[in-house]
């Protein structure tokens, strides 16, 4: 049995690591098998050596952001046990970045990892910037708080939301309405991005102005867009062909986020995804980012993050081994 002690500076650190009724804590415990307690701002581990060692190490994390300012909740507590147990614990301080946005009902909006905080850097560095990654990695909200910053910032004057309203296993035709209304829940994810960073009234009020444009994709063709920000969401449900006519839409002063996931692809099996192709195509081009975020980049559900683990490992697994369980 081993004991670290760890000094924290001040009191208010401590009560906001350990968190409401101690849950943070509590995971950490469970995690490492250790026992913290603690006395002012002293905390004492106790367990094996390894253990109490690691327990240690996210401790002094945890303390580190707090000290910050830094809010710790669930996702940032097992983000930093990944991070000690791949051992880039060393980086945690690199966390707490500035603010990219600022919601309409004050909330600041930064990277919660440091994948995402890769990715925001592209963003600001690259014309292009593809991101590629699984559901709840903050691909799109990251994008759209980015393009409200240049809005803001008037480093460009419009902002274009766009995605390919694909079905997934539904007819657009047993839709009731026009065209619009038909590809509307398509684009909510897009919308309540834009409410959450803008509020319904301001959105509104730059929707009539022009100065926002939220479409699906085929509203794209033959335009060219200059000085706007410009999101493709859900690219992997483009074609090869539609990927090169969105490309091809850049205009001077723009800047073009393209998201997606490639474990969702609803195109039918003959097409060729044009998310997979750009990325191979444009993978050295200058001037073009591909970021690739992770599960571990996952800022949703702790379940969330599981689940993508475990479709992973499944994938991972011979073909021939899955059709042998299939016929047991």
């Amino acid at each position: 049995m081993t004991e670290r002690i760890i000094n924290a500076e001040r009191i208010e650190q401590i009560i906001n690591v350990f968190g409401s009724l101690d849950e943070n804590i509590k995971h950490i415990e469970q995690t490492y098998q250790v026992k913290i307690t603690n006395r002012g701002t002293e905390l004492k581990i106790s367990g094996e050596e390894e253990s109490a060692d690691k327990a240690a190490r996210a401790i002094e994390g945890l303390l580190t952001l707090a000290a910050k300012g830094e809010p710790i909740d669930e996702q940032k507590v097992r983000y930093i046990i990944n991070l000690v147990s791949t051992g880039n614990d060393d980086k945690i301080s690199q966390m707490a970045k500035d603010v990219v946005c600022v919601t309409a009902k004050g909330k600041p909006i930064k990277a919660k990892t440091l994948g995402q905080q890769r990715y925001l850097k592209a963003i600001l560095k690259n014309t292009i910037t593809v991101g590629v990654g699984p559901a709840g990695t903050g691909k799109t909200y990251l994008a759209v708080a980015a393009a409200v910053s240049a809005f803001r910032e008037k480093t460009v004057n419009r902002i274009i939301l766009t995605r390919p309203a694909v079905e997934a296993g539904e007819r657009l035709g047993f839709l009731p309405g026009d065209l619009q209304n038909k590809v509307d829940p398509y684009l909510r994810p897009l919308y309540d991005a834009l409410y959450d960073m803008l509020g319904a009234e301001t959105y509104q009020k730059y929707l009539e102005r022009g100065n926002i444009e939220v479409a699906p994709l085929a509203y794209m063709r033959g335009r060219t867009l200059d000085d706007s920000f410009i999101i493709l969401d859900e690219a992997q449900n483009t074609t090869r062909e539609q990927m090169k006519m969105f490309l091809t839409r850049l205009g001077f002063g723009s800047k073009i986020v393209i998201t997606g996931d490639v474990t969702q692809i609803d195109l039918p099996a003959d097409k060729v995804c044009g998310l997979k192709d750009a990325v191979r195509v444009l993978e050295n081009v200058p001037d073009i980012a591909i970021c690739r975020l992770t599960a571990s980049d996952v800022v949703r559900h702790a379940l969330v993050q599981r689940i993508i683990e475990a479709y992973e490992s499944a994938e991972k697994k011979p073909a021939a081994q899955q059709n042998y369980k299939r016929k047991k």
